[in-house]
């Protein structure tokens, strides 16, 4: 309820108007991990803007993997929990293997210079169709994409607005940025209600994994749903639909009231 509450959209270090590799430093930037995000967030609100308790902690994707950290190292902070389109375990298997061939492929690409490129390298391109093809379900792209020449075409479209706007060392460091990413440890230190909410299309974030199924019962007071496939999903990007799960938020904040 924005009437009520103050609602804080932070951008993480290395993202949006956040200190980042494309500001100046290149690849000289101190490379950085999820909790130096998450202490940064923390300190933010707490140090910069006075906040001494969240309502709720919320985030999607990388945000939500931040949320099951943030649970984890200052429990007492907030009154709720709710992480979308993650997993509580580190990064491993398909998901780290996609994130290994984008920084491989920047990394290994001659035009990189090591982090000093004059203008945007080829693999900045690599990046960009690793993304899409992650990004959403195969029946949905299907759909998007029925012809050869409309795959060539959608593909294209979407790499051709990726580079526009993206860097290639803030991609860089950004999905080397997970590689401290572990909450599964500690997960028993989450004190607060949380509640984990993924998709059964999400091809990062897979259902099949039964992972979230097993280490949700070892939070204390965790719960989780999948939202089913359906035509109203968007794979991993069905976390941005809000009416995809509006209702469970609406109802996690009512049973917490106090």
């Amino acid at each position: 309820d924005a009437t009520k509450f103050f609602i804080v959209l932070p951008d993480g270090i290395g993202h949006g108007k956040s200190s980042k590799p494309s500001d100046g430093l290149h690849a000289k930037f101190p490379h950085y991990g999820y909790i130096d995000m998450v202490e940064a967030q923390y300190r933010l609100l707490t140090e910069g803007l006075g906040v001494n308790h969240a309502r709720l902690v919320m985030g999607t994707s990388m945000g939500g993997m931040h949320t099951w950290l943030g649970g984890e190292l200052h429990p007492d902070f907030m009154d709720v929990l709710m992480p979308l389109a993650s997993l509580p375990t580190q990064i491993s298997g398909r998901n780290r293997v996609w994130r290994r061939m984008i920084i491989d492929a920047i990394r290994n690409d001659p035009a990189w210079e090591g982090g000093e490129y004059k203008t945007q390298p080829p693999s900045l391109r690599t990046a960009a169709e690793i993304l899409w093809f992650m990004s959403s379900n195969p029946a949905l792209r299907q759909n998007e994409a029925p012809t050869l020449a409309k795959a060539d075409e959608a593909l294209d479209k979407f790499v051709s607005g990726y580079v526009k706007t993206a860097d290639a060392n803030d991609v860089l460091y950004a999905l080397e940025a997970s590689h401290d990413y572990d909450p599964g440890p500690n997960l028993e230190k989450i004190s607060a209600p949380l509640l984990a909410i993924n998709s059964a299309d999400d091809l990062i974030n897979p259902p099949e994994l039964g992972i979230l199924e097993r280490e949700i019962k070892r939070v204390p007071k965790g719960r989780a749903i999948v939202i089913p496939f359906s035509d109203k999903t968007r794979g991993h990007g069905s976390h941005t639909i809000a009416a995809l799960w509006k209702d469970e938020l609406v109802k996690l904040l009512k049973e917490t009231e106090k």
